[in-house]
Protein backbone atom coordinates (compact mmCIF):
# COMPACT_ATOMS: atom_id res chain seq x y z
CA UNK A 1 0.00 0.00 0.00
CA UNK A 2 2.83 2.38 0.90
CA UNK A 3 4.53 1.69 -2.44
CA UNK A 4 1.26 2.34 -4.33
CA UNK A 5 0.83 5.72 -2.60
CA UNK A 6 4.44 6.56 -3.46
CA UNK A 7 3.88 5.68 -7.12
CA UNK A 8 0.71 7.77 -7.27
CA UNK A 9 2.56 10.75 -5.75
CA UNK A 10 5.35 10.42 -8.32
CA UNK A 11 3.16 9.90 -11.40
CA UNK A 12 0.19 12.19 -10.69
CA UNK A 13 1.80 15.48 -11.76
CA UNK A 14 3.59 14.16 -14.91
CA UNK A 15 0.40 12.46 -16.15
CA UNK A 16 -1.75 15.53 -15.48
CA UNK A 17 0.68 17.92 -17.20
CA UNK A 18 1.17 15.64 -20.20
CA UNK A 19 -2.52 15.23 -21.00
CA UNK A 20 -3.51 18.84 -20.24
CA UNK A 21 -0.76 20.33 -22.43
CA UNK A 22 -1.64 17.80 -25.17
CA UNK A 23 -5.26 18.95 -25.32
CA UNK A 24 -4.52 22.66 -24.97
CA UNK A 25 -2.06 22.38 -27.88
CA UNK A 26 -4.86 21.07 -30.11
CA UNK A 27 -7.14 23.96 -29.18
CA UNK A 28 -4.41 26.60 -29.43
CA UNK A 29 -3.39 25.56 -32.95
CA UNK A 30 -7.04 25.30 -34.02
CA UNK A 31 -7.63 28.83 -32.70
CA UNK A 32 -4.64 30.12 -34.67
CA UNK A 33 -5.98 28.46 -37.81
CA UNK A 34 -9.49 29.91 -37.60
CA UNK A 35 -11.52 27.79 -35.18
CA UNK A 36 -12.18 29.54 -31.86
CA UNK A 37 -14.52 26.83 -30.47
CA UNK A 38 -12.13 25.75 -27.71
CA UNK A 39 -11.30 29.36 -26.79
CA UNK A 40 -14.99 30.28 -26.47
CA UNK A 41 -15.61 27.25 -24.25
CA UNK A 42 -12.75 28.18 -21.92
CA UNK A 43 -10.64 25.17 -22.85
CA UNK A 44 -7.46 27.09 -23.73
CA UNK A 45 -6.46 27.08 -20.09
CA UNK A 46 -3.82 25.10 -18.20
CA UNK A 47 -6.23 24.78 -15.27
CA UNK A 48 -6.57 20.97 -15.05
CA UNK A 49 -10.13 21.19 -13.73
CA UNK A 50 -11.30 22.28 -17.19
CA UNK A 51 -9.78 19.17 -18.80
CA UNK A 52 -10.14 16.36 -16.24
CA UNK A 53 -12.07 13.30 -17.35
CA UNK A 54 -12.98 11.12 -14.37
CA UNK A 55 -12.32 7.88 -16.23
CA UNK A 56 -9.39 8.84 -18.47
CA UNK A 57 -7.51 11.27 -16.23
CA UNK A 58 -8.01 9.61 -12.84
CA UNK A 59 -9.32 6.04 -12.92
CA UNK A 60 -7.27 4.58 -15.81
CA UNK A 61 -3.86 5.88 -14.58
CA UNK A 62 -4.76 4.87 -11.00
CA UNK A 63 -5.70 1.32 -12.03
CA UNK A 64 -2.52 0.98 -14.12
CA UNK A 65 -0.39 2.12 -11.14
CA UNK A 66 -2.15 -0.31 -8.78
CA UNK A 67 -1.76 -3.13 -11.32
CA UNK A 68 1.95 -2.27 -11.68
CA UNK A 69 1.48 -2.01 -15.45
CA UNK A 70 4.64 -1.77 -17.62
CA UNK A 71 3.55 1.65 -18.87
CA UNK A 72 1.16 4.39 -17.80
CA UNK A 73 -1.54 5.99 -19.91
CA UNK A 74 -4.37 8.47 -19.54
CA UNK A 75 -6.37 11.09 -21.39
CA UNK A 76 -8.29 14.29 -20.76
CA UNK A 77 -11.60 15.52 -22.13
CA UNK A 78 -10.96 16.16 -25.84
CA UNK A 79 -10.73 19.83 -26.73
CA UNK A 80 -13.64 20.63 -29.10
CA UNK A 81 -12.53 21.50 -32.63
CA UNK A 82 -14.88 22.36 -35.49
CA UNK A 83 -12.79 21.49 -38.51
CA UNK A 84 -15.21 23.28 -40.85
CA UNK A 85 -14.21 26.58 -39.21
CA UNK A 86 -10.57 26.09 -40.15
CA UNK A 87 -9.34 28.20 -43.04
CA UNK A 88 -8.28 25.10 -44.96
CA UNK A 89 -10.08 22.21 -43.20
CA UNK A 90 -8.31 19.27 -44.86
CA UNK A 91 -4.80 20.73 -44.54
CA UNK A 92 -5.25 22.43 -41.16
CA UNK A 93 -6.72 19.27 -39.64
CA UNK A 94 -3.24 17.77 -39.96
CA UNK A 95 -1.58 20.61 -38.01
CA UNK A 96 -4.23 20.55 -35.29
CA UNK A 97 -3.82 16.78 -34.88
CA UNK A 98 -0.01 16.92 -34.86
CA UNK A 99 0.01 19.65 -32.19
CA UNK A 100 -0.77 17.22 -29.36
CA UNK A 101 1.94 14.58 -29.99
CA UNK A 102 4.47 17.29 -30.92
CA UNK A 103 3.83 18.99 -27.57
CA UNK A 104 4.37 15.70 -25.75
CA UNK A 105 7.72 15.21 -27.51
CA UNK A 106 8.74 18.75 -26.53
CA UNK A 107 7.74 18.08 -22.93
CA UNK A 108 9.80 14.87 -22.89
CA UNK A 109 12.78 16.85 -24.18
CA UNK A 110 12.17 19.53 -21.51
CA UNK A 111 12.28 16.79 -18.84
CA UNK A 112 15.63 15.64 -20.27
CA UNK A 113 17.03 19.18 -20.08
CA UNK A 114 15.84 19.59 -16.49
CA UNK A 115 17.41 16.27 -15.50
CA UNK A 116 20.72 17.32 -17.08
CA UNK A 117 20.51 20.63 -15.22
CA UNK A 118 19.86 18.87 -11.91
CA UNK A 119 22.67 16.33 -12.37
CA UNK A 120 25.46 18.55 -10.92
CA UNK A 121 23.30 19.25 -7.85
CA UNK A 122 23.03 15.58 -6.90
CA UNK A 123 26.52 14.39 -7.73
CA UNK A 124 29.39 13.99 -5.29
CA UNK A 125 29.49 14.63 -1.57
CA UNK A 126 29.97 12.24 1.30
CA UNK A 127 27.19 10.37 3.00
CA UNK A 128 25.22 12.61 5.32
CA UNK A 129 26.91 15.77 3.99
CA UNK A 130 25.29 18.78 2.32
CA UNK A 131 25.39 17.13 -1.11
CA UNK A 132 23.64 14.04 0.25
CA UNK A 133 20.89 16.23 1.72
CA UNK A 134 20.45 18.02 -1.61
CA UNK A 135 20.31 14.68 -3.42
CA UNK A 136 17.62 13.39 -1.04
CA UNK A 137 15.61 16.57 -1.63
CA UNK A 138 15.76 16.19 -5.41
CA UNK A 139 14.98 12.45 -5.58
CA UNK A 140 11.17 12.92 -5.94
CA UNK A 141 11.73 15.63 -8.58
CA UNK A 142 14.05 13.36 -10.54
CA UNK A 143 11.56 10.49 -10.40
CA UNK A 144 8.79 12.83 -11.63
CA UNK A 145 10.96 14.03 -14.51
CA UNK A 146 11.80 10.46 -15.49
CA UNK A 147 8.08 9.67 -15.33
CA UNK A 148 7.42 12.76 -17.46
CA UNK A 149 9.67 11.36 -20.20
CA UNK A 150 7.86 8.02 -20.15
CA UNK A 151 4.28 9.32 -20.10
CA UNK A 152 4.91 11.93 -22.81
CA UNK A 153 6.54 9.38 -25.12
CA UNK A 154 3.70 6.89 -24.51
CA UNK A 155 1.04 9.54 -25.22
CA UNK A 156 2.77 10.76 -28.38
CA UNK A 157 3.32 7.28 -29.84
CA UNK A 158 -0.15 6.01 -28.91
CA UNK A 159 -1.89 9.05 -30.36
CA UNK A 160 0.02 8.75 -33.64
CA UNK A 161 -1.65 5.42 -34.45
CA UNK A 162 -3.36 5.94 -37.85
CA UNK A 163 -6.81 5.25 -36.46
CA UNK A 164 -9.53 7.88 -36.01
CA UNK A 165 -10.30 9.49 -33.60
CA UNK A 166 -6.64 9.37 -32.56
CA UNK A 167 -4.37 12.15 -33.83
CA UNK A 168 -2.60 9.84 -36.27
CA UNK A 169 -5.96 8.91 -37.77
CA UNK A 170 -6.85 12.57 -38.31
CA UNK A 171 -3.45 13.15 -39.91
CA UNK A 172 -4.11 10.28 -42.33
CA UNK A 173 -7.60 11.62 -43.13
CA UNK A 174 -5.99 14.95 -44.00
CA UNK A 175 -3.24 13.37 -46.10
CA UNK A 176 -5.18 10.72 -48.02
CA UNK A 177 -6.96 11.62 -51.27
CA UNK A 178 -10.62 10.87 -51.80
CA UNK A 179 -12.32 8.43 -51.55
CA UNK A 180 -9.79 6.88 -49.13
CA UNK A 181 -9.92 9.90 -46.82
CA UNK A 182 -13.70 9.59 -46.34
CA UNK A 183 -13.47 5.82 -45.95
CA UNK A 184 -10.98 6.19 -43.09
CA UNK A 185 -13.01 9.01 -41.47
CA UNK A 186 -16.07 6.71 -41.33
CA UNK A 187 -14.16 4.41 -38.97
CA UNK A 188 -14.10 7.10 -36.23
CA UNK A 189 -17.29 6.00 -34.36
CA UNK A 190 -15.75 2.53 -33.97
CA UNK A 191 -12.20 3.70 -33.23
CA UNK A 192 -12.18 3.07 -29.48
CA UNK A 193 -13.88 -0.30 -29.93
CA UNK A 194 -11.08 -1.29 -32.31
CA UNK A 195 -8.50 -0.03 -29.79
CA UNK A 196 -10.01 -2.17 -27.02
CA UNK A 197 -9.91 -5.19 -29.32
CA UNK A 198 -6.27 -4.48 -30.20
CA UNK A 199 -5.47 -4.10 -26.49
CA UNK A 200 -7.19 -7.33 -25.50
CA UNK A 201 -5.35 -9.31 -28.19
CA UNK A 202 -2.00 -7.67 -27.23
CA UNK A 203 -1.70 -6.41 -30.81
CA UNK A 204 -1.56 -2.82 -29.58
CA UNK A 205 1.47 -3.56 -27.40
CA UNK A 206 3.27 -5.22 -30.31
CA UNK A 207 2.55 -2.23 -32.57
CA UNK A 208 3.48 0.66 -30.27
CA UNK A 209 6.08 -1.22 -28.20
CA UNK A 210 9.06 -0.96 -30.61
CA UNK A 211 8.73 2.80 -31.39
CA UNK A 212 8.12 3.53 -27.69
CA UNK A 213 11.23 1.58 -26.69
CA UNK A 214 13.32 3.27 -29.39
CA UNK A 215 12.22 6.78 -28.35
CA UNK A 216 12.65 6.12 -24.64
CA UNK A 217 16.20 4.89 -25.25
CA UNK A 218 16.83 7.97 -27.40
CA UNK A 219 15.68 10.40 -24.71
CA UNK A 220 17.47 8.53 -21.93
CA UNK A 221 20.72 8.64 -23.93
CA UNK A 222 20.43 12.44 -23.94
CA UNK A 223 20.51 12.60 -20.14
Amino acid sequence: MEETIRQIAIWALPVLLAIVFHEVAHGWVANRLGDSTAAKMGRLTLNPIAHIDLFGTILIPLLLIIANAPFLFGYAKPVPVNFYNLRNPKRDMIWVALAGPATNFLMAFACVLMLKWLAPSIGGGGAGGPSASIADFFVPVILMLEGGIVINVVLAVFNMLPLPPLDGGRVMVGLLPEPYSSMLARIEPFGFLILILLLMTHTLTRVIGPPMEFLLKFFLRLI
